[in-house]
């Protein structure tokens, strides 16, 4: 079984670009399957099954001594590629072993879609029922995007799933995509003294930022290591805007910051700037910072340069239709409606989707009075989805017995500031020594 980890740092650039063309032009793309690719090996002791259904290819495996439970598998954002792919579930192997089915569709579409997603998904638990039989209890599972796809998914569809599992996940729609607006106007107004969006990709990438980074490091050429104070300003105000104070946000802001030519990131999170409006079906601009009150510390009293900051960074406000949910028409938001077990596993240095998704999920959550169906872990490391093998599968057997047994498991509180800026944060669950730039435990 091999890592959960999902970023691609060689591939992010020309994706990102991409993206940003496709939202901003151009009629709906040509999504295809190519059902050559759709087959594939069982392990011994199992049977395959694939196909296409409402659009979207997939796969199921059944070991020979199925226990009667299925486990759905929701995969993340793939860019805006035409082609429609299916990955085998990450714990195929684990699953077969221990007599769980699993599925996994392609969905009808990429993008951003988490519509479709949910729609697809919830297809696919559907026909396993005709092609193999209906199960006794269905999981839901899924990473990044597919984190909220299962988020969504089990509140829209509560009597067909029985527990969930989210890994890495995109759980705050719209809060997530405001976070990375975020980064890019403060780097702007920080950096320049002057911010827009939304943003013109290459004169942006190609003047503003190198601008930016001059501005902002403490000597030549020492971006993102060495920073000036008003580049401490960014990187505190990254910090607090992505989740607040944590271990692993120093080498975190290094990592994602990295030099591509170093074999980093490099402007990675200057490119999730560009992208416009990713939205699939988004009628206007979605992201909004009209109300934010941009710290650069943990103090909550406002400093004279908080205050000059505040006062004149760009604020959008989002476009009224973009904002609504309008259940699966649009963006889907998770509601805290929930009503069945759920594990979440986040690892801290994510700056691509950071915890602060862990955040406001589990505030929603509360907000519905229904904490006790979530637990929530963190672990350190700094790559996008940096969940390892024994972390994945003991979140998922720690689920199975919750449902099976009543038997509720052990979690982090996001929700305790206090507890989140502790050194042992990220500890507990932490798969120790696994991780890329992981800040050692005390």
């Amino acid at each position: 079984m091999k890592n959960l980890r999902l970023i691609c740092l060689a591939a992010l650039s020309p994706i990102l670009l991409l993206a940003w063309v496709s939202a901003s032009a151009g009629p709906p793309p040509g999504w295809f399957i190519d059902e050559s690719k759709l087959p594939f090996d069982a392990l011994p002791g199992a049977t395959a099954y694939w196909g296409v259904h409402t659009g979207a290819g997939y796969r199921i495996e059944v070991p020979d001594n199925w226990n009667g439970d299925l486990v759905v598998w929701a995969h993340g954002y793939r860019g805006t590629g035409l082609e429609l792919i299916v990955d085998n579930h990450p714990l195929r192997q684990l699953l077969v072993q221990y007599g769980y089915a699993w599925a996994a569709s392609s969905y009808r579409s990429n993008d951003y879609d988490v519509a479709n997603g949910v729609k697809d998904t919830h297809a696919l638990t559907k026909r396993f029922n005709g092609i193999v039989g209906k199960p006794d209890r269905v999981f839901i599972s899924g990473a990044s995007m597919g984190g909220h796809i299962t988020a969504v998914t089990v509140e829209q569809y509560p009597k067909t799933y029985d527990g969930a599992l989210a890994i890495c996940g995109s759980l705050a729609d719209f809060e997530e995509l405001d976070y990375l607006m975020d980064f890019n106007v403060a780097a702007q107004q920080i950096g320049v003294g002057y911010s827009i969006f939304p943003i013109e990709p290459f004169s942006y990438l190609f003047g503003t930022v190198p601008e930016i980074k001059a501005n902002l490091e403490g000597a030549p050429g020492s971006w993102p290591f060495f920073l000036n104070a008003a580049g401490e300003n960014l990187k505190g105000l990254t910090e607090m805007r992505s989740g607040g104070d944590r271990p692993n946000f120093d080498n975190a802001w290094d990592f994602w910051n990295f030099p591509a030519a170093l074999g980093g990131p490099g402007d990675f999170l200057f490119e999730l700037g560009t992208l416009g409006n990713m939205i699939a079906r988004s009628p206007g601009i979605a992201v909004d910072n009209s109300d934010v009150v941009y710290q650069f510390d943990t103090d909550p009293a406002l400093s004279p340069d908080e205050v000059a900051f505040n006062s004149s960074v760009f604020r959008q406000v989002a476009d009224p239709q973009a904002r609504n949910s309008n259940g699966l028409a649009q963006l889907p938001v998770t509601t805290g409606d929930l009503r069945v077990p759920m594990i979440t596993v986040h690892n801290l240095g994510d700056l691509f989707v950071p915890v602060l998704n862990e955040i406001e999920y589990a505030r929603r959550v509360a907000a519905k009075g229904n904490s006790d169906l979530l637990v929530q872990r963190a672990v350190r490391g700094v790559l996008h989805c940096d969940i390892s093998p024994l972390e994945f599968s003991s979140a998922f057997v720690d689920l199975i017995n919750w449902v099976e047994n009543d038997a509720k498991p052990a979690g982090d509180n996001w929700l305790d500031p206090a507890a989140v800026a502790a050194p042992e944060f990220g500890c507990t669950f932490n798969d120790h020594g696994s991780h890329f730039f992981e800040e050692p435990c005390p």
